[in-house]
């Protein structure tokens, strides 16, 4: 019995370190990027409001038709896709994201394919284009990021995350 039974117990206190999470992108360079996303489809989207009347009744408080606020989010998503396609093809970046040092990737740490953008994109623009329930799902989805894994209900929908470049 070489053992002393009055000795204080040793043991590992090192904490396993989960490399994951200092790759995640920060929430403030999310919001960088999609602020500067946003301007961007705004540069298309306001002009065109204008021309085709669709301010015209806001000042009396009157929406415009649900099937026009609809045309407008998928002309919101159509110039979005435009402008920044060749980029998520290649390196997953918007322009945000380009300028924010942060990219789109699938859980395995690979670029997505088109129908990753498509689910993700998809779910992140139309459904805010429906009165009230559409707004409500915006913003329970940017909310989401506020969770441990920093990751909104599009991202989880579409099987990405963003990380740093």
């Amino acid at each position: 019995m070489d053992e002393n039974i009055y000795k204080t117990p040793e043991s590992n206190l090192a904490v396993p370190s989960d490399d994951s999470d200092h790759l995640m992108a920060t929430r403030s360079s999310r919001l960088l990027a999609s602020i500067i996303d946003g301007f961007t489809i705004m540069i298309v989207t306001i002009p065109v409001m204008y021309f085709t009347g669709g301010f015209d009744g806001l000042s009396k408080g009157i929406q415009p038709p649900l099937a026009y606020t609809i045309a407008m989010g998928i002309l919101g998503l159509a110039v979005f896709m435009l402008i920044n396609f060749g980029f998520l093809k290649n390196a997953g970046q918007t322009v945000g994201k380009k300028v924010a040092g942060i990219k789109i990737v699938t859980m395995e740490d690979e670029l997505p394919i088109f129908s990753h953008f498509l689910k993700r994109y998809s779910l992140y623009f139309l459904p805010g284009q429906i009165p009230l329930a559409g707004q409500l799902f915006s913003i329970l989805n940017i909310l989401f990021i506020f969770g441990k894994n920093k990751r909104c209900i599009h991202d989880y929908a579409a099987g990405t995350k963003v990380v740093k470049c």
